[in-house]
């Protein structure tokens, strides 16, 4: 009788376990698709491509294309310059003696420096330009407003500029608090107080709009800006006017300050209209612009002061735009916090107390989920995200006035009535202070104290504008002394190698302590050897 054969294990899954798997992998995606929301990653859209309706289809694909061959012919290319480094790099290492044709290191050299000079002429030119166009604004208007942030209203303030309009004859200068709603109440009231003494000042807050930014669109009465509305705007206009009938004639007005103070948005204010441009970045006006705000006034824009580079660090941190001079955000952000109030620098951003700057900076990464391969917190994008927020307009912080009025050199008791007369005083404070009382400042215990480094000295002459900052050429010289040691160095190691032996050399590079430790070392290793070798017994070990 023959045997039955047996059935093979069937490959089919039960429903139950299929169905169990199915909803284990829907979980999953689901998950996924959760953590993905978090992080703010959308799913890509699937392109489209050209619809059949669309005007010359054929050319539009055509195009597309060559674009997609040009590009992998690029990366073909770099992929071969890639792989030439490479053997270049082995070569040296298997070959060190074998020296490379000298030709292209010295042209790599000369091409290097020649960039560097070239960048270097380039941000002179900018910064000598500016401070024409800053002249030049000066000597066209009657009216000067010299804009300052309300968080720091002194540091804002440049003597030199100060001086040159006082100078230039019969010129009125007018104070203007701008981002007074960054400022607690009773901080921008003292402050108020402060200045006023000295000259006609105006509390302000620009409206600003960034929606449509190098469009000029006009808007709508009914909504004057649709994301803030300004304050101290009809005080400032009421200011002007009053001046204006006093005068009997059309008058210029220029607006002028330190970058990011909002000149440009002050301009946009009065004229309701988004003519000038301003963004987020420093520096972004380079040249004057004319705007008429009515038959009778006419306003100047300007672009920035240049910082002198004799100020402070906390200073050159805060009012140096990056497309003037290289700014690095780990020496800014370290200025800035060394001048805040740790207690509250710690409440505002959630953070552990932090003995140092870099501390702080670790401990902001990680609480921002900035991090780097590996894991590792991005302490320089942290820095960068503090400077960044101390020189926009949404962190509130603020400093205490000085104690005592003492007027600067170059204003006197005469040139301060002067300034005063022709304005109607009684009306600007009215006005103060009903924008003081709509504004919507922040409390005290919400925003941080900062120690004011003073006044911010300035360059208006193209001729003062230094080549270098100090701090550069003094690195520049300690890295030049380093090199030439280093040089003389080599030369005498090079010298008494070619007489010495290369295990002599490497005996003799090392320390006295290093030998010795060594020597030492040595003979407790031979003396553990020999007390094994004594204690040993072969008896006990193989019985």
């Amino acid at each position: 009788m023959k045997r039955p054969k047996l059935k093979k294990a069937s490959k089919r899954m039960t429903c139950h376990k299929r169905y169990k798997i199915l909803k284990k992998v829907r979980e999953h995606h689901r998950k996924l698709r959760k953590e993905a929301k978090k992080r703010g990653q959308k799913k890509p859209r699937k392109d489209p491509g050209v619809p059949n309706s669309a005007p010359f289809k054929e050319a539009l694909l055509r195009e597309a294309e060559l674009r997609k061959q040009r590009l992998e012919e690029l990366k073909q290319q770099q992929k071969l310059d890639r792989q030439k480094e490479q053997e270049k790099k082995r070569k040296l290492e298997t070959n060190p003696d074998v020296n490379l044709s000298n030709a292209e290191p010295v042209t790599e050299e000369f091409e290097h420096y020649k960039t560097k000079n070239k960048t270097k002429s380039s941000k002179q030119n900018l910064k000598k330009l500016y401070c024409q166009e800053l002249k030049k604004v000066i000597e066209a208007s009657d009216v000067v407003l010299e804009v300052l942030d309300a968080r720091d209203p002194l540091g804002y303030r440049c003597p030199q500029v100060e001086e040159a309009i006082v100078q230039s004859g019969q010129k009125k200068l007018v104070l203007v608090l701008n981002k007074s709603d960054l400022v607690p109440k009773e901080n921008l009231e003292s402050w108020l107080n402060y200045l006023k003494k000295e000259l006609p000042t105006v509390v302000f807050r620009a409206s600003t709009n960034l929606k449509g930014k190098g469009r000029v669109t006009k808007v709508k009465k009914s909504a004057p800006f649709k994301s803030k509305v300004s304050f101290g705007r009809e005080g400032l206009l009421k200011l002007l006017g009053g001046f204006q009938e006093t005068c009997g004639k059309t008058i210029q007005v220029g607006v002028i300050g330190f970058p990011n103070v909002g000149k440009s948005s002050i301009i946009n204010s009065l004229k309701q209209e988004q003519i000038c441009n301003v963004g987020v970045s420093m520096g972004l006006t380079r040249s004057m612009q004319v705007v008429p705000l009515d038959k009778h006034i006419t306003i100047i824009d300007s672009p920035s002061f240049i910082v002198s580079p004799f100020n402070s660090s906390t200073a050159l941190a805060l009012r140096t735009p990056a497309s003037i001079e290289a700014v690095k955000p780990m020496e800014a952000a370290s200025a800035i916090l060394s001048q805040a109030d740790a207690r509250q620098v710690v409440l505002k951003y959630t953070v552990p107390d932090y003995k140092n700057s870099l501390e702080f900076f670790t401990m902001l990464a990680k609480r921002r989920g900035l991090h780097q391969k590996g894991g590792i917190p991005n302490v320089e994008g942290a820095a960068k995200l503090l400077w960044s927020e101390w020189i926009g307009a949404s962190l509130s912080y603020y400093c205490h006035p000085p104690t005592s009025w003492t007027p600067p050199p170059h204003f006197n008791e005469s040139t301060v009535a002067d300034m005063k007369c022709g304005f109607d005083l009684e009306e600007l404070e009215k006005n103060n202070a009903h924008s003081i009382k709509v504004l919507r400042g922040p409390h005290l215990a919400s925003s941080i104290l900062f120690h004011s480094s003073g006044l911010t000295n300035g360059v208006i002459e193209g001729k003062d504008i230094p080549e270098e900052l100090p701090k550069q050429k003094k690195r520049k010289q300690e890295e030049g002394k380093d090199d030439d040691d280093q040089e003389i160095d080599d030369e005498e190691a090079d010298e008494k190698g070619s007489d010495m032996s290369p295990v002599k050399e490497t005996w003799e590079a090392l320390p006295e302590e290093s030998i010795a430790g060594e020597q030492s070392a040595r003979t407790s290793v031979s003396d553990k050897i020999t007390q094994e070798d004594d204690a040993y017994d072969f008896s006990t070990d193989y019985v």
